[in-house]
């Protein structure tokens, strides 16, 4: 005869034993809970590291382009080299999946940015101090002002000691960087960014897809997503401190400097933010050598738990087991304050979770949010600033009605006497809010002060504009344009809008994907999908749109030791129309291509869709009969009301 059950026994058995009767402890299930919500912090804070490394290399495109004296063409293909890297190792890596250990495979990947980036940082300490373009005036012998506007300007001034100085530096500097290419470290520390952070997204995707439940694995998809926004976020601000800091900061005295942050000539600290990106990508590679090959399913031994017991005098009655079910205001604890495109990605994913979203819903959802945001898109056409004033580029000189067809005439006939070179460019803003290319196209006859203090008096084309002004003057560094006070929060809504549906939509789209192939083949099927846009935006991208951007600059720098180096400036509204036009005319095919996708998702799973919603109409009857019958049910030795009311009659 068996003994009766105690109701402590029975937990107690039931949290040490699987129906198999192997025994599986209550430690081990929470430990591999552990590991998974230790991979997801993991995953999230990789996810962190390259978009705080990849935001910050754009942020510094510029400086770049300026330290190294290069056009937007070839900054075009060091941020390309980035897409070539990738593009390398992206199917082998995405093929391999599961084979693989995935997290000591993200570790390495992540150990390879960081020797990326530490490589990129090497030109800084390989070629010397940066010398901007600058122009020597020539000394008045009368008293100690110089003179712009001199037939002798174009020929060089007289030799002084001062001016032998500047000669020396810069003919020291020529003789360096004449065969230069140390921009080569800079493309190659890329190009291994690039094969670093191919297995983050495909293995840790599928990692998080293969071990957690069904109803979960979109949501933790999207809660990482977000949580890497964080990256971009950051990545800019500290593109924006490091930019605002000379590149030689600490071997220069920045007091010499006569140039600010504002000057198309000014460089920063671009190889600062760099060591920085080094680093953190480094501490994020460490988590992953420490976790498994793989894990139990999430839920898997929590559905063999007896989850409530009930004693009635000497026997147990044991209720359906409770799935627990992951709230909302736990998950969007600190979140509140995230930026809104990670509000999107976030709530994308919950979404799916919350409604349980078929596949043809995530299809149409993704594709009304894509096209809604396109349409939005449109409407930046809308938004302009004003244009910076340059004498003989975006403006006219005085005497002239309007600007002349041609963008090379610079000279007019207040400065023709001057002899100025057109290939310098050390600009000054005149009392007028003109920008002129030098003092000497200002017709600048006189100067007081030194350095960034210096002030050029007697400018004949300042003085020529109607003020009337018998002394106009101009000082060092181009004019400020007029701050889009106007625009500026009408564009930021819109890039709010955008943002916003854009990454409600970009969850959805991962589930169909997921949904769409056998399991095996997930992260497969993302190194398929990144391998695609690697290969038709990432990589042609930023060489097209650099060579179009080329197009609109109307004065290029030019290099110590001759030659075209980078732009000085562009004519905005040109720039703008390329620019705009460009995104919308690509975003028009994608808008097509989402229509595609979504007809071919509706057909081959519209059948399935029904099906699903019988299959859980009849899970929902099936509930409701099995919980009438729970509590009909009793265990042996016991009765129920109406057979001790049959048997009391």
């Amino acid at each position: 005869m068996d003994r009766p059950v105690t109701a402590g026994q029975l937990k107690e058995k039931s949290l040490f034993q699987e129906s198999d009767g192997s025994a599986v402890p209550a430690k081990t299930v929470c430990h591999n809970c552990s590991k998974l919500k230790i991979f997801l912090g993991a995953l999230a804070f990789s996810f962190f590291a390259k978009g705080f490394s990849g935001s910050y290399m754009k942020s510094m495109s510029s400086q770049i382009e300026r330290r190294f004296e290069i056009s937007s063409s070839i900054v075009g293909i060091i941020d390309g080299s980035f897409e070539i890297g990738n593009l390398m190792v992206m199917v082998l890596v995405s093929y391999l999946g599961p084979r693989v250990h995935r997290p000591k495979i993200i570790g390495v990947g992540c150990l390879i940015m960081s020797v990326g980036a530490f490589l990129s940082v090497m030109p800084q300490f390989l070629m010397g101090r940066y010398n901007y373009e600058r122009i020597t005036v020539s000394v008045d012998n009368s008293s100690t002002s110089v003179s712009a506007c001199s037939p002798a300007s174009s020929e060089g001034p007289p030799v002084t000691d001062a001016t032998e100085t500047l000669s020396t530096v810069i003919n020291a500097g020529c003789e360096k960087t004449t065969n230069s290419y140390l921009w080569l470290f800079v493309l190659v520390g890329n190009l291994l960014r690039g094969i670093g952070e191919a297995p983050i997204m495909p293995l840790g995707v599928s990692y998080i897809d293969d071990f957690s439940k069904e109803e979960n694995s979109a949501f933790y998809i999207g809660l990482v997503r977000s949580s890497g926004m964080f990256g971009p976020t950051l990545g800019f601000l500290l593109g924006s401190f490091c930019a605002s800091l000379w590149v030689d900061i600490g071997v220069v005295d920045i007091d010499v400097i006569s140039i600010n942050p504002k000057d198309t000539r000014w460089v920063g600290a671009w190889w600062l933010g760099l060591l920085i990106c080094g680093a953190v990508n480094f501490i994020a590679s460490l988590p992953f050598w420490f976790l498994p090959y793989s894990l139990p399913k999430e839920g898997e031994n929590e559905n063999l738990k007896i989850s409530h017991l009930s004693v009635q005098g000497d026997h147990c009655k044991i209720d359906p087991p409770a799935h627990p079910q992951l709230k909302f205001s736990e998950a969007v604890k600190g979140v509140i304050l995230l930026p809104v495109t990670v509000l999107g990605m976030f709530l994308g994913g919950f979404l799916i979770k919350k409604f349980k979203l078929h596949v043809t819903d995530m299809a149409k959802f993704g594709c009304i949010t894509f096209i809604v945001a396109y349409l939005l898109n449109l409407l930046y056409f809308t938004c302009s600033c004003e244009v910076l004033q340059v004498a003989g580029l975006t403006a006219p000189y005085s005497g002239m009605k309007h600007l002349s067809s041609s963008k090379h005439i610079y000279v007019a006939s207040c400065n023709a006497e001057c002899s100025c070179n057109v290939d310098q460019w050390d600009p000054v803003c005149g009392d007028n809010g003109i920008t002129y290319m030098t003092a000497c196209f200002a017709g600048c006859k006189s100067s007081s002060g030194t350095g960034r203090n210096m002030v050029f008096h007697n400018c004949s084309c300042v003085d020529g504009q109607g003020l009337g002004l018998g002394n106009s003057s101009a000082v060092l560094g181009q004019c400020q344009r007029e701050s889009c006070t106007k625009a500026f929060p009408y564009f930021l809504a819109l890039q709010t809008a955008c943002a916003f549906l854009l990454a409600l939509g970009g969850t959805p789209t991962y589930m169909i994907m997921f949904r769409s192939v056998s399991p095996d083949l997930k992260s497969f099927a993302v190194g398929i999908e990144t391998l695609g846009g690697r290969v038709l935006g990432g990589l042609p991208a930023p060489i097209y749109f650099g060579a179009l951007i080329d197009e609109t600059c109307l004065k290029w720098g030019t290099k110590s030791c001759g030659g075209s180096g980078s732009c000085r400036v562009y004519d905005t509204k040109e720039f703008r129309n390329v620019y705009l036009g460009l995104i919308a005319g690509l975003r028009t095919g994608c808008c097509l291509l989402y229509i595609v996708l979504f007809v071919l998702i509706m057909k081959r799973f519209k059948s399935d869709g029904k099906e699903m919603t019988d299959i859980k109409n009849a899970e929902r009857s099936t509930s409701k009969e099995l919980d009438t019958a729970s509590k009909r049910e009793i265990l042996p030795g016991s009765r129920t009301s109406e057979e001790s009311e049959e048997t009391y009659m």
